[in-house]
C-alpha cells in the first residue's frame, strides 16, 4: 500500500454496508408476516423458494412487474414513505388478478444514494403490508446503495409478482360478447397514475396541500393508496373461500391504470367490439375534480390519464350486473353498471358520455 495514498473503503465511497444489515434486521418480522405455508426458506438466501406442488391441477403462472411512478416524488416531498409500498404491490397484483390468478409471491428492488435506515424500513413495511393485504408473501427483494445516482432523499422502487391460475379457470376476455355489462368498482383516488401531472398542477397552485377536499386534505388524497382488489374478487370468483359462491359469469377483467378507463378496459375485449361508458353512472371524486378544475384539463385528457374514481372493472353477463353489484358491495366494494360491450361501428371502440 502506498504511504501518501489514504486508505479507501466501501464506507468512503458511499455505500454502508452496515447500515444494509441493519435494515435487512428490521425488515425481517415484517416480512414474516406475509410468508405463506408454500414458501421454504426465509430472507437472505441468494434464491427464494415457493412450493406449488399440490395446489393445483393444472395450473398456468402469470407474471407482472411494475413500479410507482412520479407519485414516489410526491412522497418523498412530503416526508411520507409508509403508504408508497401499498402502491407498488397493488399496481402488480391487481394486474395478475386480471387473469383470474391468486398472487403467489412478490419481490421488490429499492434503490437510493444514500441508505435512510429509517426511510427504507418504512417503504418496505408498507411493501409489506401491501403483500398482507393481497395474500401473497413478500418473497424476496434487494436493497441497493447507489452514490451519485440518486440525489439526497432520493430513491426508487420496482416489484415482481407471479400468481396462478387453473388453466379451465384462465379469464382471457374470450367469453366477453354484446351485451354485456361493464360494472366499475371504486378506486380510493389517482391510485399511482398520472402523477406527472398530477405535479405540474399542483405546483402551478402553489401545493395547496392542506386544502380541504370536503373531509379529506389534498396530501392525503394524493397519497392514498392504490386499492388492492385481490381477495374480494378471488372470492367472487371462488378462489378464495367466500359464503356468497361464485359468480360465474365474469367474462373479462381490466385493471384501469395508465392510459385510464379510454385504453385499459378494451385491451381485454375481443376484436369487433366496443364499449360504451355513461359517466353519469357515478360521481367523481373530489380530488379529480380538484385537478380537473385547478389544470383546466380536457375531458377527454381525464378519461385517458386518471382512472377517475373507478379502478378495477368486470365484464359481465347483462343479466348478472346487478348480482355482481351487490356480491361486491358486500364483499366492501362499492360499485356500478357503468357501461355495456356493444358491436364496434368504425374505428373508435371506445364511446365515453
Amino acid at each position: 500500500m502506498s504511504a501518501d495514498k489514504e486508505a479507501l473503503t466501501y464506507r468512503a465511497a458511499g455505500v454502508d454496508i452496515d447500515a444494509g444489515e441493519e435494515v435487512v434486521e428490521r425488515i425481517k418480522p415484517l416480512v414474516a408476516r406475509t410468508f405463506r405455508k408454500e414458501v421454504m426458506a426465509g430472507l437472505g438466501g441468494f434464491g427464494a423458494l415457493f412450493e406449488l406442488a399440490g395446489r393445483y391441477k393444472d395450473p398456468v403462472l402469470v407474471s407482472g412487474t411494475d413500479g410507482v411512478g412520479t407519485k414516489l416524488k410526491l412522497a418523498q416531498m412530503l416526508n411520507r414513505h409508509d403508504t408508497i409500498g401499498i402502491d407498488l404491490v397493488a399496481m402488480c397484483v391487481n394486474d395478475v388478478l386480471v387473469q383470474g390468478a391468486e398472487p403467489l409471491f412478490f419481490l421488490d428492488y429499492f434503490a437510493t444514494g444514500k441508505l435512510d435506515v429509517a426511510t427504507t424500513v418504512a417503504v418496505i413495511g408498507g411493501i409489506a403490508k401491501g403483500c398482507e393485504l393481497a395474500g401473497c408473501a413478500l418473497i424476496g427483494g434487494e436493497t441497493a446503495e447507489m452514490p451519485d445516482m440518486y440525489a439526497p432523499g432520493e430513491y426508487d422502487l420496482a416489484g415482481f409478482n407471479v400468481g396462478a391460475v387453473e388453466k379451465s379457470k384462465l379469464i382471457d376476455g374470450g367469453k366477453i360478447g354484446a351485451g354485456d355489462a361493464i360494472i366499475g368498482i371504486a378506486s380510493s383516488g389517482p391510485h399511482s397514475n398520472g402523477y406527472s401531472l398530477v405535479r405540474k398542477i399542483a405546483a402551478r397552485a402553489g401545493n395547496p396541500f392542506d386544502l380541504d377536499l370536503g373531509g379529506i386534505t389534498l396530501a392525503d388524497a394524493l397519497l392514498e393508496p392504490t386499492t388492492i382488489y385481490v381477495k374480494p374478487i378471488l372470492q367472487l370468483l371462488g378462489v378464495l373461500p367466500s359464503s356468497l359462491g361464485p359468480l360465474s359469469s365474469i367474462n373479462g377483467m381490466a385493471h384501469i391504470t395508465g392510459g385510464g378507463l379510454t385504453e385499459n378496459i378494451i385491451r381485454v375485449v375481443p376484436d369487433g367490439l366496443g364499449l360504451t361508458i355513461d359517466s353519469s353512472t357515478w360521481k367523481l371524486p373530489p380530488v379529480f375534480d380538484w385537478l380537473q378544475r385547478e389544470g383546466n384539463v380536457p375531458q377527454s385528457e381525464m378519461w385517458r390519464t386518471f382512472n377517475c374514481g373507478i379502478g378495477y372493472t368486470l365484464l359481465v353477463a347483462r343479466d348478472q350486473a346487478n348480482a355482481a353489484i351487490d356480491a361486491l358491495g358486500r364483499l366492501g366494494l362499492a360499485a356500478w353498471q357503468i357501461g355495456a360491450v356493444e358491436t364496434a361501428h368504425g374505428d373508435e371502440r371506445v364511446h365515453i358520455a
